[in-house]
């Protein structure tokens, strides 16, 4: 499903990283469901499960670059092909969680 679609914006771990280190870094969004967010998540990432992502646009910024993940880059992958067509600057992480390397908070 995702990788295969050319419209669907993807972007790896290792780059997340990078740009979350970043003068401008950018918003991390995790549409998974909160018990699996509060098992690990990035730091500083905003919580909006996929099933409530269409009621709560207006808490995403259009004019900034947003990562989008979940545990092994499905749903995110959904979350941004949604997020593609309603205007936004989405980023799916691939693999998910399980490929994150970087700091986790709980």
């Amino acid at each position: 499903m995702f990788g295969s679609d050319p419209g669907i914006p993807e972007v790896s771990p290792q780059e997340v990283q990078s740009r979350l280190a970043s003068p401008e870094p950018p918003m991390v969004l995790d549409v998974r469901e909160p018990d699996e967010y509060q098992e690990g998540h990035i730091p500083g990432s905003k919580l909006i499960p996929l099933g409530t992502l269409g009621n709560h646009l207006d808490a995403l910024p259009k004019d900034q670059p947003i990562i989008v993940v979940c545990r092994s880059g499905g749903r995110s992958g959904q979350a941004t092909q949604y997020l593609v067509q309603a205007g936004y600057q989405p980023f799916n992480m691939v693999g998910g969680m399980l490929s994150w390397q970087g700091p986790v908070e709980r």
